[in-house]
């Protein structure tokens, strides 16, 4: 068991975290954090019992190929402002203070480094769980980690058969996390900036004060 006499990383000291044993990782673009981030990692905490979550902010994905990304220093401010009312979330820069290529199987490694007696449970959408198998190390990965905790979107379609014949074992480590079906995405936000649409709703009420204030997203090409 952990316990936590400073802040996590990436995130401002508040009264007391307390003992951490089972800790959440969350990791991803967050371009930009919407509710449904905040939705499934809230459920994710409850439904597997965690004492905390640390939101990894990915610099550069891999998987993300070329796809244009907005600025670090954007994500960062956002996501921060869509935790901060939260005690048990918190801002990880485990990525963020190394270099790329940034592959989840070292994420963990490094985690698990800082928390040696915490179990890790790794947050990831059924697309990604689908995907799997493709990711750099994925056994070297489920190795580190006792669970997944796997969050269901609309469309997904996982094969869990297939899956455990690519990683013998798996279907042992999944827990499913029922949420709410919410058809919100990064994507459609961004679509939604960029055209002029209201957007209000989707965001922390923080993160849309920053976009509106600071005008990003907006205009983009």
């Amino acid at each position: 068991m952990v316990r936590l006499n400073a802040p996590l990383p990436g995130k401002p000291a508040k009264a007391t975290y307390g003992a951490i044993s089972r800790l959440g990782v969350f990791g991803g673009t967050f371009d930009p954090p919407h509710i449904g981030h905040l939705i499934l990692a809230d459920e994710a905490r409850s439904q597997l019992a965690l004492d905390h979550i640390l939101w990894v902010l990915t610099p550069n994905p891999p998987h993300k190929g070329d796809h244009s990304i907005s600025p670090l220093e954007v994500r960062t401010s956002l996501l921060q402002a869509a935790i901060q009312d939260q005690p048990y979330f918190s801002l990880s820069t485990v990525d963020i203070d190394r270099p790329p290529p940034h592959y989840a199987v070292d994420t963990i490694r490094l985690i698990k480094s800082q928390f040696p007696e915490a179990s890790i449970f790794y947050l990831i959408g059924g697309d990604s769980l689908r995907d799997l198998p493709k990711w750099h190390a994925p056994r070297e990965l489920l190795d580190l980690c006792p669970t997944l905790g796997v969050m269901r979107r609309p469309d997904d379609q996982v094969d869990i058969l297939t899956l455990e014949s690519l990683l013998p074992g798996i279907s042992t480590r999944i827990q499913w996390i029922n949420a709410p079906l919410l058809e919100i995405s990064a994507t459609s936000i961004r679509a939604k900036l960029k055209s002029g649409q209201s957007f209000q709703y989707y965001l922390h009420p923080a993160v849309y004060r920053l976009i509106c204030d600071k005008h990003w997203y907006q205009g983009e090409a």
